[in-house]
């Protein structure tokens, strides 16, 4: 599994704060028997809020550093690896080759692809984290 992977598992795996739905009441119809259900394509799943699950995982953590517009505190904050060899995984796995390996510009260049990729796999990502 890439890191990139990794990166979508962890956002779509956390279950942000909701709020308390209430308890289901009790039906007095009884439900009526159908015929099989046809069967249909799987469901789509619903878009994720990739940076409302973000902002929660980094409220639980009491902050969360910069990951809007750091690979590095974006990688941390999904506990998964920063390094430097991790961050140029990543760069080829996105065909990321903006400036030298480590570097401001490559990850400045990484931190936009990734939230692009995230926006192309489903996720709510705003603009301004995108461009």
């Amino acid at each position: 599994m890439g890191i990139f992977s990794s990166i979508w598992n962890k956002i779509t795996g956390h279950k942000p704060k909701a709020a308390p739905r209430p308890a289901p009441t009790p039906s007095s119809v009884p439900p009526t028997p159908s015929a099989a259900p046809i069967p249909t394509a799987a469901p789509a799943l619903p878009p994720v809020d990739v940076e409302a699950v973000l902002s929660d995982l980094a409220e639980s953590k009491g902050g969360g550093g910069n990951w809007r517009t750091s690979i590095v505190d974006l990688l941390k904050l999904l506990d998964l690896d920063s390094s430097l060899a991790a961050r140029k995984e990543l760069a080829e796995e996105l065909n990321v080759h903006a400036g030298e390996h480590g570097s401001a510009e490559q990850n400045i260049a990484l931190s936009k692809a990734v939230w692009k990729k995230l926006a192309e796999n489903g996720g709510q990502v705003p603009a301004s984290l995108r461009d």
